[in-house]
């Protein structure tokens, strides 16, 4: 009897997770509470696999042997109460998918700064000549690639929720950016919870695995002093007190890793901010153990592109520059945003808020924001925290709204700044809908 397994949510990682399941020789069943986009229902009839959608049929889920569910499926859904009843291990695709591969992974997570440290590292990777997969919250599903089995490597974008369906996984390399409160909506608004999930990225490593991680962070260095790790620690520190892994000394990124000195100029990275300075180390730290040349290291970190949604420039009209930082789900993202502002700024907030506190915000907004424009459906929680800081305050509903009135409240030398701090999916599908319909908004003036 071939063992049966059951995918929760037809999305990327659900299709990707069905598709290596065949491969394997399980009996595969998608389901989705939801519906199904009909690109992927077309992959499901090609590779001839059983599915349902807007509903969860419990008859064919309670006899699975093992479930993938999609990091999008909270705990605490009536069908994974039922499978966890009766004993049925639900895991994620990274879980699943990293059994049947042998290739290297480096797993980033971090309440901020994991999408770009990912792909800055892919890029640097890339350049390297490593054949090289990305994957996890972002590209094409980690499982998917794993059934193509094309790759020696892969850079792994790791949510909470992702490292929550973890039992055995462990990324030869790890990488915690930071860790502020965030999604505390899914840990019971428990913030050590949240931390934990987090730290169960190295929670399988052995001593020959490796933990990058941002020694400035109070949470994390709570943590590690609290909890024995096996891993090879190697800190990253702004502060440079501390000569260890990497550090800046004289405006200069600094390592010692594998026995060789490694050393950046600041000033010669293509991405601005401390928190960009940060992901360059922890990129450069990757690099240096999966042993790339110091000079593709520099070449790759001085042209990097940058993450579409971060604090990306959209255009200069009239002289006033507009800025799509969509992809500020929550108040840390935001604060980065803010404090790298040089120009008096409008800004545009809002959304589906998730426990935010806002206090951590007020010095910034006191200091650089003339205009909040709040672009939810309620908005008042902005409203109160900040309603008496800043002159002028406008309700929005859409975005091309938001956009012409920041328009008319700009000046010359201003910037207007999309950053909104909170999830999308009161006004929006998700945040690069937002951070698309900003853009197309901004072009349209």
């Amino acid at each position: 009897m071939a063992k049966r397994l059951v995918v929760l949510g037809g999305g990327e990682s659900g299709v990707g997770t069905a598709i290596l399941g065949k491969k394997k020789g399980y009996e595969v069943f998608v389901s989705d509470f939801g519906k199904i986009k009909e690109s992927y229902k077309e992959v499901l009839a090609l590779n001839k696999l059983d599915w349902e959608e807007g509903k969860h049929t419990e008859a064919l889920i309670l006899n699975a042997n093992v479930v993938m569910k999609s990091p999008g499926i909270p705990d605490k859904s009536p069908i994974v109460k039922l499978l966890e009843e009766k004993g049925v291990p639900v895991i994620s695709e990274i879980e699943f998918a990293a059994q049947f591969t042998t290739a290297t992974t480096i797993g980033i997570t971090g309440s901020n700064g994991k999408t770009t440290t990912t792909m800055l590292t892919y890029h640097v990777l890339k350049q390297a000549g490593l054949n090289v997969g990305l994957a996890g919250n972002i590209g094409k599903s980690f499982a998917w690639q794993v059934a193509d089995d094309k790759h020696d490597a892969y850079v792994l974008e790791l949510s909470s929720f992702q490292l929550d369906g973890i039992v055995n996984y462990k990324p030869h390399i790890a990488v915690i950016t930071n860790i502020s409160p965030d999604h505390l909506d899914r840990y019971e608004y428990n913030y050590e919870l949240y931390i934990a999930a987090k730290f169960r990225i190295t929670k399988n490593q052995t001593e020959d695995d490796y933990l990058i991680y941002d020694a400035d962070d109070e949470a994390i260095t709570k943590w590690l002093k609290q909890n024995t790790v096996k891993a090879k620690k190697i800190p990253f520190s702004l502060s440079g007190n501390n000569k260890e892994g990497v550090y800046i000394e004289q405006n200069t990124i600094l390592s010692n890793i594998n026995e060789e000195e490694f050393k950046m100029p600041i000033n010669e990275l293509s991405l601005e901010g401390n928190h960009n300075v940060k992901n360059a180390m922890a990129t450069s730290a990757i690099a240096k153990l999966m042993r790339v040349r110091k000079q593709t290291i520099r070449e790759s970190l001085s042209d990097f592109q940058g993450v579409e949604h971060r604090l990306e420039k959209v255009l200069k009209i009239q002289n006033v520059q507009y800025i799509n930082d969509s992809k500020a789900t929550n108040t840390n993202a935001t604060f980065f945003a803010l404090d790298s502002m040089t120009t008096p700024t409008v800004w545009i907030v809002g959304g589906v808020d998730k426990g935010n506190d806002y206090d951590e915000l007020m010095q910034l907004v006191n200091e650089k924001v003339k205009a909040i424009i709040c672009l939810g459906v309620d908005n008042q929680k902005i409203i109160n925290a900040f309603g008496n800081v800043v002159d002028v305050m406008v309700e929005t509903t859409s975005m091309s709204e938001a956009v012409k009135i920041a328009q008319k409240i700009a000046e010359k030398g201003d910037t207007v700044l999309l950053s909104p701090a909170c999830a999308s999916f009161d006004l929006f599908e998700n945040y690069e809908d937002r951070g698309r319909q900003f853009k197309a908004a901004v072009q349209n003036l």
